[in-house]
């Protein structure tokens, strides 16, 4: 029988694209060497399975260029008869404006739910289908995806049924996802759908975890916490969570000179054999809370042409321990603070959960979470925590000394002498969309938004409708 090469697993996934530069990221069926654009790199394995990310250099600024993906030299995207338009790199000019798509909350694709009355059109599989059929000139710049790009806890009937020919689904975590072989099963399911597969070809793209990325309700608390580690199957969920997230999304978020200042990544890049142990260590560490810090920063910057896009970690770097809740620790709050610096037309922040909530749920999570510090005794104090849990009262409201203090940095940066027109919080998560201006005190001259979409491809609940 004759070999008939590499696969194509996953991708070509465009990420960072710069003025000059661009990431792609691939996942293949085993060891070889990806080359785009005369760029080539050898793979990676974890646990199994083969990556690559290719750092295509040398491209001229506020141009469009084609480009195939061949596998130890053989062509393999796109395919000859693909009627979609050419994977392209479109290099950012700073003088040109910037048109940003972005969403959270999609589940699985289109054909792993059909039946399902609870969902409709996939609005990323719907706009992809459009673009496709659209001049260029009409396509958007970038894609920002504000979490939930996979359901740990809320599993297709597909791969419930690889679950269960895996394991038994009588014990513990039943039919959720397990470990980093689980989440391999997901991030394919979502991401082969065709239209989408063209599409993350195509717009180059920026991500963030939120909770179901883990599990519902992922660290609302410092009691949720302490439960979850009590189990049987968390450490595995949470450790294959975070490597297969690094895989997956974090390392495309990264512009070429991080990615060789990354430690890890360049560990990774450079080993001959099975990185896992890499990983699961990492992914340990980077879940820990120690002293009011974190084990790892997922927090990142990127500038989109004249737009500075700032994207916030929500979930992973939050303080629960220290009695003073914080959505991320200190340092990181120092290192956010260093990134609005600088000369750019427009902030966008990208945070998972929204700043800005609708005012009465606003006033309630900012309410529960003085009752589950035990303000008004211990009683109470349960009863806020249950609530938190059954109602996700954990946003930014819910952790007040942190809104406060990213309300007072979008005050200091409108002061600037030469401010930005806008900022504005992109965020996702509560399956619903809004738009909501804040009025500052002392804010200067920059307008500031919170701008909301959600869900991608999920239903909204009763309550919310």
């Amino acid at each position: 029988m004759t070999d008939a090469g590499p696969t194509l697993l996953l991708g070509p996934v465009l990420r960072h694209v710069g003025r000059h530069d661009a990431t792609i990221w691939v996942g293949t069926d085993r060891a070889c060497t990806v080359e785009i654009l005369d760029h080539r790199e050898p793979t990676f394995e974890v646990a199994g399975h083969h990556f690559a990310v290719v750092c295509v250099e040398g491209l001229a600024q506020g141009s469009s260029t084609a480009y195939d993906v061949r596998l130890d030299d053989t062509r393999v995207w796109p395919a000859p008869e693909d009627p979609r338009p050419s994977p392209r790199i479109r290099t950012f000019d700073p003088d040109a404006p910037l048109r940003l798509v972005f969403g959270s909350c999609r589940y699985a694709r289109p054909d792993a739910v059909r039946g399902n009355k609870h969902f409709h059109t996939d609005a990323l599989d719907a706009f992809a289908k459009r673009m496709a059929t659209q001049e260029e000139s009409r396509w958007p710049d970038a894609l920002l995806l504000l979490g939930d790009q996979v359901y740990a806890d809320e599993t297709s009937p597909h791969t419930q049924a690889r679950i269960r020919q895996r394991r038994p689904v009588d014990e513990p975590p039943g039919t959720q996802v397990k470990d980093f072989e689980e989440y391999t099963w997901l991030y394919h399911e979502s991401w082969t759908d065709p239209d989408v597969r063209w599409l993350l070809s195509t717009l180059p793209s920026s991500m963030i975890f939120d909770d179901h990325d883990i599990a519902d309700d992922w660290n609302t608390s410092a009691a949720w916490r302490r439960d979850m580690q009590a189990t049987s199957w968390w450490e595995d969920r949470v450790v294959g969570g975070l490597a297969s997230y690094w895989v997956y999304q974090h390392i495309g978020n990264l512009a070429p000179q991080a990615l060789v200042k990354d430690e890890l990544y360049q560990r990774v890049r450079g080993s001959d054999g099975d990185c896992w142990p890499l990983l699961r260590d990492f992914a340990v560490a980077a879940d820990r809370e120690a002293d009011g810090e974190k084990g790892a920063r997922w927090s990142y910057r990127r500038d989109l042409g004249p737009v500075r896009l700032l994207v916030i970690d929500s979930r992973c770097g939050r303080v629960l321990e220290t009695g003073h809740r914080s959505m991320v620790s200190e340092s990181e709050f120092g290192w956010i603070e260093e990134q609005v610096a600088g000369d750019y037309d427009h902030l966008l922040v990208g945070t998972s959960l929204p700043w800005l909530l609708p005012r009465a749920l606003h006033d309630v999570e900012a309410w529960n979470e003085v009752l589950a510090d035990g303000a008004r005794g211990p009683l109470l104090a349960r009863w806020a925590e249950s609530w938190r849990r059954a109602l996700d009262l954990e946003h930014w409201a819910a952790f007040r000394r942190s809104f406060d203090r990213l309300g007072a940095l979008f005050a200091a940066v409108g002061r600037q002498p030469d401010p930005p027109a806008t900022i504005c919080v992109l965020s996702g998560d509560v399956h619903h969309a809004y738009a909501a201006r804040a009025q500052l005190p002392d804010s200067g001259r920059a307008a500031v938004w919170q701008l909301t979409c959600s869900p991608v491809h999920n239903y909204v609940p009763r309550v919310m409708r």
